[in-house]
């Protein structure tokens, strides 16, 4: 079949529909990036004249310790975080998927409700909630017989209180989309399933999930560049304490940011932290790409 060939009017008007959000792709994005990177090369305090210091930013962060436990406490989240929210989010989808267009209705509704509300309002609320004297938490471990916990203080508690809350922030967003795949597997599919006489769980593992690849993909890969970039909730509930304990790489380069006046440092990091996250934007790329060939 013979292409049609585009005139110039054509193509003009596909240029100007474009040019917005090209526009907004350099002025919001590409710009400020190879500005961080500039400023990463120089010693700034935000204040005072720029003075280029070549890579002696990035050579610091390999020999900061306190950075080097930032970066481990983000992995910790990320292990912590994705397949919390991959493996509720499926089951929560699959639950509601088995339920009536109505009552299923209502609980879309509630299980989304958590992802509208603000990082920060949701950061306090759980806050009063996790209160080791008078939070909601302790009251009823305090009703079943069990001591106060003290949550947001414990070293080894701080990170895994501070990862439920994410969790719940984005678990109904994440069902949604499981739901909306599993909504268009072809019921013939188990159909099939049913006259071989395979069960509820050997249709799930060799139906649903293998056909949920994509969107696996997807809040997987969405979800780990979530947790590295995981801030609101961790500065209102634990400000980074304590010891350090919930303080991510992004709470640490905002740190030397606004706290120290490093910003040369500061930038390093930050670009550091882009590069980590480009990574897994292109490994999921990688992956969809690959399954569509």
């Amino acid at each position: 079949m013979k292409k049609r060939k585009i005139n110039k009017g054509e193509a003009l008007t596909a240029y100007a529909m474009l040019l917005p959000d090209v526009l907004g792709l350099l002025v919001f994005v590409f710009i400020p990036i190879l500005y961080a990177f500039y400023i990463s090369l120089h010693d700034w305090t935000g204040l005072s004249a720029m003075t280029f210091a070549g890579l002696k930013n990035y050579q610091k962060l390999l020999n900061d310790d306190l950075f080097l436990k930032s970066l481990w406490v983000t992995v910790k989240y990320t292990l912590m975080y994705v397949p919390a929210v991959f493996c509720l989010s499926l089951l929560v989808a699959s639950l509601l998927n088995s339920l009536n267009k109505k009552v299923q209705s209502f609980f879309r509704t509630a299980f989304f409700v958590p992802y509208a509300i603000s990082t920060v309002i949701a950061g306090l609320m759980w806050s009063f909630m996790y209160d080791p004297m008078k939070g909601f938490l302790n009251q009823i471990i305090k009703y079943c017989g069990g001591e106060n916990q003290k949550f947001l203080a414990s070293t080894t508690q701080a990170l895994p209180s501070v990862v439920v809350v994410g969790v719940w922030l984005v678990l109904g967003y994440n069902a949604i989309l499981f739901l909306s795949a599993m909504k268009d597997i072809p019921a013939e599919y188990y159909e099939a399933a049913d006259i071989d006489g395979a069960g509820s769980i050997r249709k799930f593992f060799t139906i649903t999930l293998p056909l949920l690849k994509d969107t696996t993909v997807f809040v997987v890969v969405m979800c780990a560049i979530a947790s590295f970039q995981a801030f609101d909730q961790i500065k209102v509930m634990t400000a980074g304490g304590p010891a350090n304990a919930t303080t991510t790489s992004v709470l640490y380069t905002y740190r030397q940011a606004f706290e120290t006046n490093q910003m040369g440092y500061s930038s390093a990091l930050a670009f550091v932290l882009f590069l980590v996250i480009m990574v897994f934007t292109l490994l999921q790329m990688k992956i969809l790409k690959g399954r569509e060939d």
